[in-house]
């Protein structure tokens, strides 16, 4: 299932046509897929989503045209290493390494999906990017030559290029066999619903007491609470005065979110000495949806 399937399902439950993704999830991946709904799609520019974390398994002994358990094999071996020899060999792809993403990937060039070109039988090439590895945990030993890994990375990562690499680096062929994105930002696999949940509260009609808060995500960035007597400033999107904000102003530039009397009202940036609207969200209902179990590509 791609990411963009599970928008229009729940398009469908919620009635709602300002549906959003944030963190494409590749067609054989499963996990953590941060939808946004209604305003709270105006948000998109705001969430970070530099760090991300997957379990997956990777099988040595064959390397696959994809790098995952879908593909035509074009590599065999039986040098099976030992947990010892990945324990050893994972420790040279921590950090930032070099990567291009393969033809089965959802990364785009010129507009399309690599793994659609591919699947039309067209051929591209990604150029090559840097990306970081924070940690990667060996969690144990998995049937027909599998291990089991934690990956803690940043974002734009793809974990089965990681799988091949490493078989690589132990002297066996490898792919990835199956992944699961266990967390994307503030978003974690343990708070999230599957589809199916989805589908049950959406029929009950209490889908909605499972959105978050638009600005329960963005909590990273600055606060200020308004003066009471800029209310009607507020409400008109009007500029609003530093010297009557309450919280830890920001930089010049920067941006901060905005409160009056403790309801968010949206995300303002610093002129001078003024706060100037960027996405203004008068409060009204949560309009946040965190959905697990959607599959669609790693990365």
């Amino acid at each position: 299932m791609s990411s963009a399937a599970v928008v229009g399902v729940l398009k469908r439950l919620t009635g709602e046509k300002r549906v959003g993704h944030a963190g494409t999830l590749d067609p054989p991946a499963a996990g953590v897929l941060p939808i946004m709904m209604g305003r709270a799609t105006r948000l998109f520019d705001y969430l970070v989503d530099k760090e991300k974390e997957y379990v997956a398994v990777c099988a040595f002994g064959t390397a696959t045209d994809t790098q995952d358990a879908t593909g035509r094999v074009t590599e065999t071996g039986e040098n099976y290493p030992d947990l010892a020899r990945v324990e050893r060999e994972k420790e040279k792809l921590i950090g930032d390494i070099t990567q291009r993403p393969g033809m089965y990937s959802a990364v785009k060039v010129e507009g399309k999906r690599l793994y659609a070109l591919a699947r039309a039988g067209e051929t591209a090439e990604a150029p090559e990017r840097t990306v970081r590895i924070g940690e990667i945990e060996i969690l144990g030993p998995e049937p027909d030559h599998g291990v089991k890994i934690r990956v803690r990375c940043g974002r734009g990562t793809y974990i089965r290029s990681l799988c091949e690499d490493l078989g690589k680096l132990c002297g066996c062929p490898a792919h990835m066999r199956s992944l699961i994105r266990t967390r994307s930002g503030f978003f974690r696999i343990e708070d999230g619903i599957d589809l199916e949940e989805a589908r049950v509260l959406a029929a009950e009609g209490t889908l909605s007491e499972r959105l978050i808060p638009p600005d329960g995500p963005i909590g990273h960035l600055r606060r200020m609470e308004a003066d009471p007597g800029l209310a009607k400033a507020v409400v008109a999107g009007a500029a609003l005065p530093l010297c009557r904000m309450a919280g830890e102003a920001p930089e010049e530039g920067d941006v901060t979110r905005v409160y009056l009397g403790g309801a968010f009202w949206g995300i303002a940036e610093r002129r001078e000495d003024r706060l100037i609207w960027r996405c203004q969200m008068p409060p009204e209902k949560p309009a946040a949806l965190r959905a697990r179990g959607a599959g669609g590509a790693d990365g």
